[in-house]
């Protein structure tokens, strides 16, 4: 396999273990040893079908940061998502709005773990695997979990994104 356990994680992942841990999760923030610009290529290291990896998708939704949390299979369609959550648009926000609203950059952001909580969208095609791996506050971290436990420890609303 692509990955490794850490021996010291970066300060992100650190905020995001703890996070984990006071959620009452048991799947442990482990290193990719190469980046993992895609789906495609985080399923390659994880030795996993690209349905399973939990792609963190932060978007501006009317000048408010949404985190939808999509399977690696899917394409987010976001007007079918705006319709159904009620905003006007969504849009990819720069680098710097995601910072700011997770404090994780982009191709690292988790699911938990940000300055405050925020509006969560969590895909239903994640439903379809007992285990899904997610991001870990680190372009290199990530960890398992599974659909119904990205729900609880989101509070997220689920939605067939695709």
């Amino acid at each position: 396999m692509g990955w490794k356990k850490i021996e010291n994680l970066h300060a992100n992942g650190v905020r995001v273990a703890e996070a984990l841990t006071a959620l009452g999760v048991s799947g442990e923030i482990v290193e990719t040893l190469e980046s993992s610009p895609t789906a495609a290529r985080a399923a390659e290291q994880l030795d996993i079908e690209i349905g399973q990896v939990c792609n963190s998708l932060v978007f501006n939704a009317d000048g408010e940061p949404l985190l939808i949390l999509a399977s690696g299979g899917h394409k987010v369609d976001t007007d079918r998502v705006a319709a159904e959550i009620g905003v006007a648009s969504i849009h990819r926000p720069d680098a710097d709005f995601v910072r700011l609203h997770t404090g994780q950059p982009i191709g690292g952001v988790a699911p938990v773990g940000h300055p405050t909580p925020l509006r969560t969208i969590v895909d239903t095609a994640l439903a379809n695997w007992d285990v899904v791996w997610a991001a870990g506050g680190h372009p290199h971290y990530v960890f398992p979990t599974s659909f119904d436990e990205l729900v609880r420890i989101t509070g997220g609303q689920t939605l067939d994104v695709g």
